[in-house]
Formats: C-alpha cells, sequence, structure tokens
C-alpha cells in the first residue's frame, strides 16, 4: 500500500490542481484520486466523512485530513516544503494577504467568470469580467520588477493564484493587457515539478 499523502480532485477544478500542483512543485509523493462530481461521488457517505461541505480537494495525510485548498497548501509548505511559506512575519503576512486574493477576488473574477462558460453556471457575466479586470490590474502592478509575488522565491501565494488566472481566457477574460502576470504564471510553468490543469474546449478556443 502506498504511503504517500491521498489528494481527493477532479481534474477541472482550479482549486484541486492548485493542491496537486503543488505537491508535485514541492517533490512531495501523492496520489491523486479523482471524484466523479458528475456522478455525485462528492455527495457520498463515503466522500461526506472526509469533508462534509462535499468538496475537493480534500487533503489525507495518514490520520490528518485537510480541507479547503488553501489551507492544504499551508499544510504541505508547513509539514514538507517549509521555503514555500516564509517564516519573517512580514513576508509571511504577504503570503497570507495573496491566500486571501485567490479565496476573493480570483475566485469571484476569473475563476467565476470560467464557471459560466465551462459549467454553465448562473452568475453575472458582467460582475466576473469586471472583478477579473480589478484583480488582474492589481496583480500587475504589484509584479512590476518582480519575478514572484512575496520575497525572491516562490511561494505558495504564487501556486493560489496560478491555476484561476492561468485559466481564465476560458472565461472570456483576456491575460493580452497583463503582461508582468504573464510572465509570472511563465516563472511557474518553468518550475520543476509543474503539472498542468487539462484545458477545456472553450479553454483551446481562448487560449
Amino acid at each position: 500500500m502506498s504511503n504517500a499523502i491521498r489528494i481527493h480532485s477532479f481534474p477541472l477544478s482550479g482549486h484541486a490542481h492548485r493542491a496537486v500542483l503543488f505537491a508535485s512543485l514541492a517533490g512531495i509523493k501523492h496520489d491523486v484520486i479523482d471524484v466523479d462530481l458528475a456522478g455525485g461521488e462528492h455527495k457520498s457517505e463515503a466522500f461526506l466523512a472526509l469533508n462534509p461541505a462535499g468538496q475537493v480537494p480534500v487533503l489525507e495525510d495518514g490520520d490528518a485530513v485537510v480541507c479547503d485548498s488553501n489551507a492544504i497548501l499551508v499544510y504541505l509548505a508547513r509539514k514538507y516544503a517549509p521555503s514555500y511559506l516564509p517564516t519573517d512575519p512580514v513576508l509571511e503576512a504577504e503570503v497570507q494577504k495573496f491566500l486571501t486574493l485567490a479565496a476573493g477576488e480570483i475566485a469571484f473574477g476569473p475563476a467565476a467568470a470560467r464557471l459560466i462558460t465551462v459549467f454553465n453556471a448562473p452568475l453575472d457575466v458582467e460582475f466576473t469580467h469586471a472583478t477579473a479586470a480589478k484583480v488582474l490590474g492589481k496583480l500587475d502592478a504589484h509584479l512590476e520588477g518582480r519575478d514572484w509575488l512575496v520575497g525572491a522565491a516562490p511561494s505558495i501565494a504564487d501556486v493560489a493564484i496560478y491555476s484561476y488566472t492561468a485559466h481564465a481566457p476560458e472565461g472570456g477574460v483576456s491575460l493580452e493587457p497583463y503582461t508582468n502576470v504573464r510572465r509570472l504564471l511563465a516563472n511557474i510553468e518553468a518550475l520543476d515539478g509543474f503539472v498542468p490543469m487539462p484545458r477545456t474546449a472553450v479553454g483551446l478556443q481562448a487560449a
């Protein structure tokens, strides 16, 4: 039996992808367990025992069960890859700021716009695009003269914002105006261990 951690995932979920991506970048031995969302597996008794919210990703590491993608990043960094989470209080606070951004404006902007086009979610297109433009502009300005979001090395901040930002075109959100954001995405994609999230047919047309 494998001693690797288990990440319950769904291939087209950016939240799940950020957990899988970080485990891969950090060289953490892991098994990816795909959850059949279309078939309702996330509402099964077995899955709800792991995460009562019925959402991916879920991390199992021995007896530890961690839900929420950003919480998983913090857990994995603290336990297995401390270089990805600075201990300096100012830098650690900066990382936290971008985790909040990933759970807030990125989730309600580019991620939500993608939900509309890829999954037919009944959301407000205008709002998602306006939110996406705001957050991408904010990121682009912050990245002026920087290779990474926090400090001089990659951190879980970069991982947290990657998946939905890279796949923003699937939601009809162009990355063309954001030179610094595109440079950050390229920097992440050049790291050893990088694994892409599959692009949908919509994404292939928009890319």
